[in-house]
């Protein structure tokens, strides 16, 4: 007996008593990005290894060690995409989306990383991401923030909060990257492994450690804030005046940096406190500088993404999620010789009522085991089509969650019938 397969560990499996959950997130995000004008992109999961090594930046922790990078037959670098902003600018800029425009785009799919899996965090792990080219006003920033929050109370996460801050001009990042060094090597001494590597790389990063030890070195570190230039200033003052005309409460939190390299200005995160450490639920900020990075006009931008696995469980665990679509009808067909006439009369009423959801028994038993197997599906209703309706041209109706007496209507007048019964149902759809 040959060995049985299992899946790739950091790959997992969505089951179907899962996928009630994951369709709620992705249906609240997809009805509020078309509200506000955004348009679907659908991206491959494979590009050229440069896109990333460029745009990501060549030292982060991404690109050194979490890239699932191989050769082609042709020799060329691929790469697994880790995150969907590069491929959405590179496509942008191929297919001359960002020329005398300003698109609004979103996609949704699989990246991947090569870390340790844990709850919450995958090897495969799926994304949705919203990114919008040409503007360089906060008022962009603002709505960007204000959608996303409308997204997540529509998934019932009112206890999220916002976080806010502003990386400046990358001349005033240059500045305060060197003070942040100077401050850190003075305290090299308290520095963990992570925060000497990065010292160099990304010194900005140190100030994201969730290392309980470093937490003092990193409190006494100079505010970013204090270095910001004076046209990211008033940015950031008329980004904060907008929502608070919103009514949007938010919290300045000058210790909210970025990993990847391209972020620079506005940069934003939407928190809950029911996920643990990995509180974060949907990020974002501006990438000023990334569509001339890869290769295009110098084009404003500014995007945000989150992950669906913290999502799905966060909305699980408040019990956010509303049962997936059961059938409206079950058709019970007692005997093999009654199979063509069944599924041609389901057919019909499929035909005639475009929303119904009608499942047809299949593998045969008797009527009392089929009826257990409606009873289990969660139909409304049992339709029973055995040898003696078919004879008599009707159709027996029992009601399976309500208190409507069994009925046989005529085949002919069966579908004004099951409309009658199933109208709640229908127009709920």
């Amino acid at each position: 007996m040959s060995e049985t397969i299992q899946n790739i560990r950091g790959f997992g499996d969505i089951l179907p008593t899962e996928a009630p959950a994951w369709g709620f997130v992705e249906a609240a995000f997809s009805h509020e990005l078309e509200r506000y004008g955004f348009d679907r992109i659908r991206l491959p999961i494979v590009e050229k290894t440069a896109l990333f090594a460029r745009s990501i930046g060549e030292v982060t922790d991404i690109v050194e060690k979490e890239m699932y990078t191989f050769s082609d037959r042709n020799g060329d670098s691929l790469t697994l995409r880790p995150e969907g902003t590069a491929g959405c600018v590179r496509a942008g800029i191929q297919r001359g989306l960002l020329h005398n425009a300003t698109p609004r785009l979103w996609y949704m799919g699989p990246m991947f990383r090569h870390e340790r899996p844990q709850k919450g965090r995958y090897r495969q792990f799926h994304q949705i991401g919203a990114e919008v080219f040409g503007l360089t006003g906060p008022d962009i920033d603002a709505e960007l923030i204000l959608m996303s929050g409308r997204i997540l109370r529509r998934l019932g996460l009112d206890g999220v909060r916002l976080e806010l801050n502003n990386l400046g001009s990358p001349a005033a990042r240059a500045d305060y990257r060197q003070a942040l060094v100077e401050h850190f090597l003075a305290h090299e001494s308290a520095l963990d492994e992570d925060a000497r590597r990065r010292l160099e790389s990304n010194p900005l990063r140190i100030l994201d450690s969730k290392n309980p030890a470093m937490e003092p070195v990193v409190a006494t570190a100079p505010d970013l804030l204090d270095y910001l230039d004076a046209e990211s200033q008033a940015h950031f003052d008329r980004l904060k005046a907008i929502l608070d005309a919103a009514g949007q409460p938010y919290r300045i939190n000058s210790r909210l940096v970025r990993g990847l390299d391209y972020y620079g200005g506005t940069v934003f995160e939407w928190i809950s406190d029911d996920l643990g450490a990995q509180g974060t639920v949907l990020a974002g900020g501006r990438y000023d500088g990334l569509v001339e990075m890869i290769g295009g006009r110098p084009t404003p931008a500014i995007g945000f993404a989150a992950g669906l696995e913290r999502l799905v469980a966060l909305v699980e665990a408040l019990g956010n999620v509303p049962p997936g679509p059961s059938p409206h009808a079950y058709l019970v067909v007692p005997d093999a010789e009654g199979m063509p006439e069944s599924l041609a009369l389901a057919e019909r009423l499929r035909h005639q009522h475009a929303r119904l959801r009608l499942q047809v028994h299949m593998g045969g038993g008797s009527v009392k085991s089929q009826l257990r197997r409606a009873d289990r599906s969660g139909a409304a209703l049992a339709l029973i089509h055995g040898a003696a309706e078919r004879a008599a041209g009707t159709m027996t109706i029992k009601d399976m969650r309500g208190h409507r007496e069994q009925t046989t209507v005529a085949v002919d007048r069966l579908s004004a019938t099951l409309e009658d019964w199933l109208a709640d149902g229908l127009n709920r759809l």
